[in-house]
Parts: C-alpha cells; structure tokens; sequence
C-alpha cells in the first residue's frame, strides 16, 4: 500500500468567510477536487454513531472531538478513493473545514502535503454573522439558525482554530480578502492556487516518466 501525500490546499478563515462557497466553485475546476470537512459531517446518517456523536457537537457550536473528526473524514476521502470520484495523480484536493486546531494539523500531517494555503480574510465580524444566518434560512441548516451558536463558534475559532496558522510555513499562506462577491474572491484565490496546481501537474509528470 502506497503511503504516498495528497497533495493539498487548504481554504482557511473565520465562520462566515467563505470556504465553503469557494471550495464548491473550485470543486467544478478539472485538476480540483473539493472535499468539506462540514459537508461530510452533514452527510452522516444522523442515527449512526458517528452521526450521533457529531450532532451532538455541531448542534451546540462545539469542535467535534479530533479523533472522531480525523476518523470520519479520512473514512470518507477513502470512500471516495475508491470511487474513483477522488484521483489524487490527477487532482489537487482542496480541504475546507479542516484542521481546526494544532492537533488536527499534525494528524493530518501523516496524510496530506500542504502546497498553499488560502486565509479568507473578513474583519467585519457582524457582516459574517449575518451572512451565516442567512444560510442557515435558505440551506435550512439548524446548526447555523442561533445566534449565540454562532459567536460561540467565532470565540472557539480565535481561541483554537486561528492559531493553526502559526503550524505552517509564512510563505505558503496567502492572505485573500473575502468581502467581495464569489466571483472576485475567486479570481484572487486562483491567483496562488494555479502555481499550486501546476507544481502538482508537474511532480506527477516526473513521477509517471520515472515509472516507464
């Protein structure tokens, strides 16, 4: 079994930012596989186990524990492996939602090469809220409708998830204004991720070439 890195990009920022919507634009791009961390928590069969576990969390605010949160995400990015619907030789994965603490980032370390990391960055606090919010009324997303779940998940976002940026090197992590429509943050985004890509397209390349 090959224990070969995906390669990786991670879309990084505060609730509200804009991760998700980014990482599903970037989802539709060949050479681009998107995965969220949320989206596959939500994907969970709420009356399984590891359904139950992260409800009772998620529903609260709170971070799901780190080894129920590693264990479900690499079950499902496997999952997708074998799909075929993930192809890390032909994909960059772009990771939202993940690592959400120090601990995260060096457990998911074993698995993923981080090429680039993207910080959405919105200091409008209030303007991010309301944007959550009104998610929460068109996706019908319970976990999102309370506002005091909400600016509890922006105190544990300070407190443990801002930190992870100190984990990774300065010159990968690119700083994007995310207060702009998806269109414009996108073309930013892009901007670091197409070096990103590229390097990927071309580390497979040799890697291929050495094979024949």
């Amino acid at each position: 079994m090959s224990n070969k890195k995906f390669s990786t990009v991670l879309l990084f920022g505060a609730p509200g930012a804009g991760k998700g919507t980014q990482g599903r634009i970037l989802g539709q791009v060949p050479g681009f596989f998107h995965l969220s961390c949320g989206d596959v928590f939500r994907s969970l069969d709420i009356n399984s186990p590891e359904g139950r576990e992260i409800y009772q969390y998620s529903s609260k605010g709170q971070l799901v524990p780190d080894d129920t949160t590693i264990r479900v995400w690499k079950m499902h990015l496997d999952a997708l492996k074998i799909l075929s619907r993930y192809k890390p030789h032909e994909d960059l994965l772009i990771l939202d939602g993940l690592p959400r603490n120090r601990k995260q980032a060096e457990l998911i370390e074993d698995h993923l090469e981080v090429l680039c990391l993207v910080h959405l960055v919105c200091p409008q606090q209030e303007a991010m809220i309301h944007r959550i919010r009104r998610r929460a009324i068109r996706e019908n997303r319970v976990d999102d409708a309370s506002e005091d779940v909400i600016r509890r998940r922006f105190k544990i976002y300070e407190e443990e998830t801002r930190p992870v940026l100190e984990y990774y090197p300065k010159q990968i992590i690119h700083e994007v204004d995310a207060f702009g429509s998806p269109a414009e943050v996108l073309l930013k985004t892009l901007s670091h991720l197409v070096p990103a890509q590229n390097a990927h397209f071309r580390r497979e390349r040799v890697e291929a070439d050495s094979l024949v």
